[in-house]
């Protein structure tokens, strides 16, 4: 049978990082059922150009470029899946590196589940380079980056995990139902919007996690805190479009139970008081000491809402993509 599946991987900017995560792709078991890797170049100036010929000269299937101006994630995406020539397509991001049976596992679970409106979401952990810290380890599992620890094998997963960095669709659902929202300009939701969307129209999200990505990149406090500013934007936009879903669905799937949305809350009325006190503090999240999932919350939701709430953090030169 003639190879179906095109990977689209979105980048900017991030030349070294793409190779490792294109090289992976290559060294796949077996790489006879890709058709075609397509990176869509979001207006990078470092050389992701250069980068993508030099990795297609050993690729055994064919790696093509495609560029646009910066436009941000969704709209890379979208065209992504217009140039796609496969039927099923795989979402990655420029640095999940696949291990080597990610995209069999993808290929096998969407035989099991062949119907048009059945998609496949693959795990995402730190890659075993990064040195992971006991608070990138709650990000990913727990956190505001993923929330793995709350889903079950083989389960249907609700709009809230629709994480498009290891996920593959037919692509006719998507032509047919809907693609991503292209006011998503910021980073963050724009993948749960649509996952959001179409699920109202018919989409399933099986979650295996035999398909595993490996997230390449070290994330300190600081980081987290610049992140925020940038999804603190794409909230917005995102309640606004989808206020039946903030209001009830994320709050019945784990995502943000009623616990946590209280703790938020009470996090945004005390933030200018604890933060000053929470500051000498928050060095230990990026130290190898453990401390409780609730400790990383607390920091997490003190800290960045007075990040989000200074005028100078939310400046931005350039459209970002990745997490």
């Amino acid at each position: 049978m003639d190879p179906q599946l095109s990977i689209v991987v979105p980048t900017y900017n991030r030349r070294e990082i793409l190779l490792k995560t294109l090289e992976a792709y290559t060294r796949q078991i077996p790489s006879d059922e890709i058709l075609e890797l397509i990176v869509v170049d979001d207006g990078s100036t470092d050389g992701t150009g250069e980068a993508v010929a030099q990795a297609a000269l050993c690729s055994p299937f064919p790696i093509r470029l495609i560029r646009q101006e910066n436009r941000g994630l969704a709209a890379a995406r979208n065209l992504g899946i217009r140039s796609a020539r496969g039927e099923l397509i795989l979402f990655g991001d420029d640095d999940i590196l696949p291990t080597p049976t990610l995209v069999a596992q993808h290929i096998a679970w969407n035989k099991k589940y062949s119907a048009c409106s059945d998609a496949v979401l693959g795990l995402v952990t730190w890659s075993p380079d990064v040195n992971a810290t006991p608070f990138m380890e709650w990000l990913g599992q727990d956190g505001v980056l993923f929330g793995f620890s709350h889903l079950s094998p083989g389960r249907e997963v609700g709009p809230a995990y629709s994480y498009f960095c290891n996920t593959s669709v037919k692509k006719r659902f998507l032509l047919e139902q809907g693609m991503f929202d292209e006011d998503f300009r910021a980073y963050g939701y724009e993948d749960i919007e649509l996952g959001h969307r179409l699920m109202k129209k018919g989409l399933r999200l099986f979650y295996n996690p035999d398909a595993i990505g490996h997230h390449y990149k070290r994330m300190t406090f600081a980081d987290v805190s610049r992140r925020a500013v940038l999804v603190d934007t794409a909230s917005k936009l995102f309640a606004a479009k989808v206020p039946t879903m903030v209001n009830a669905e994320l709050a019945t799937n784990g995502k943000a139970s009623a616990n946590r949305q209280a703790l938020k809350r009470l996090a945004r009325r005390l933030a200018p008081v604890l933060a000053p006190v929470f500051a000498p503090l928050v060095f230990v999240l990026d130290t190898q000491i453990p401390l409780p999932w609730f400790v990383y919350r607390v920091f997490h939701y003190v800290m960045t809402r007075e990040q989000v709430s200074a005028p100078a953090m939310r400046v931005a030169e350039k459209v970002s993509i990745g997490s």
